[in-house]
C-alpha cells in the first residue's frame, strides 16, 4: 500500500522524465505538458495537459488499485500483515521491531497473558543481537527458514515465547489465504439463483468447490454405492 501510495505522489514525475528522455532520442513528438489539453475532438480545454494525464488518468488508476487493496484487506488485516514483517530475518533482520512485534502478540489473548507479554518483551530485546553476525542466520530469506533453523539449532528452547509468536506468523499467512479463497468461492457459488440455499448444503457445496484437490482422490464408484444404499426419499 505505501508503494502504490508513494507511486502516486511521486510517480508521474519520474515516469515523465523518462519518457521524455525517450522521446527525446528516439526524435518522437511530445506535448508540451503547460499547454491547454485538447481532446480527441479536436476541442480544446480549459486544463493543461499535465493535469490530464497525471490527475485524470495515473492518478485514477491508481486510486482504483487503492481502493482494491482496501477492499480486500481490512485494517487488521494490514496491521498483522505489518507486524509479521518486522519479524523477518531478510538483511540480517533490518525490518525487525520490538514494538511491532509486542502489538502482534497483543492480538492474540489466548497464547499470550500479562505475565507472557512482559516476558516476551524482555525475549525479544536480546533475540536478534546474537544473530547478526551469525552467517547462518544472515543468509535466511524468510521466517519459515528462520523457524527451522532455531529448531535445529535449539534456539526455540532459549526464546519460547518468541518461537511461538514465530509459529503464529506462519500460521496466519495459511489462514488468511484460506479465508481470502472461501470467499472467493462463495461468490462463484451463492450467485442471485442461489440465494435462498441453507447454511447446511451451503457449507457442503463450499467444500466441494474449495477442497477441489482432495475430492480428486474419491472414487466416483464408491460415491454412487453410498447414495444407492441410503433410504429413498418420500
Amino acid at each position: 500500500m505505501d508503494t502504490l501510495q508513494s507511486l502516486r505522489d511521486t510517480g508521474f514525475a519520474s515516469i515523465l522524465r523518462r519518457l521524455s528522455s525517450f522521446c527525446q532520442t528516439h526524435n518522437i513528438a511530445t506535448l508540451e505538458m503547460q499547454d491547454f489539453y485538447v481532446s480527441a475532438r479536436n476541442h480544446t480545454t480549459i486544463k493543461t495537459s499535465r493535469f490530464h494525464f497525471e490527475v485524470e488518468i495515473f492518478n485514477t488508476l491508481v486510486d482504483m488499485q487503492l481502493t482494491k487493496y482496501w477492499d480486500q484487506f481490512s485494517e487488521t488485516s494490514t496491521q498483522l500483515l505489518e507486524y509479521m514483517s518486522a519479524l523477518s530475518p531478510c538483511d540480517s533482520f533490518s525490518q525487525f521491531d520490538k514494538s511491532k512485534l509486542l502489538k502482534l502478540a497483543k492480538f492474540y489473548k489466548y497464547d499470550f497473558d500479562d505475565s507472557d507479554l512482559i516476558d516476551v518483551e524482555g525475549q525479544l530485546v536480546i533475540f536478534y543481537h546474537p544473530y547478526i553476525k551469525d552467517e547462518r542466520f544472515t543468509t535466511l530469506k524468510g521466517i519459515s527458514e528462520l523457524s527451522r533453523l532455531m529448531v535445529s539449532t535449539g534456539k526455540h528452547q532459549s526464546y519460547p515465547l518468541v518461537y511461538k509468536l514465530l509459529n503464529l506468523d506462519l500460521i496466519l499467512s495459511v489462514a488468511t489465504a484460506s479465508v481470502e479463497r472461501c470467499f472467493s468461492k462463495m461468490k462463484l457459488l451463492k450467485t442471485d439463483l442461489h440465494s435462498k440455499i441453507g447454511d447446511k448444503f451451503l457449507n457442503k457445496a463450499l467444500l466441494c468447490y474449495v477442497e477441489t484437490e482432495a475430492l480428486v482422490k474419491v472414487d466416483n464408484e464408491k460415491v454412487m454405492e453410498q447414495f444407492q444404499k441410503m433410504s429413498a426419499l418420500r
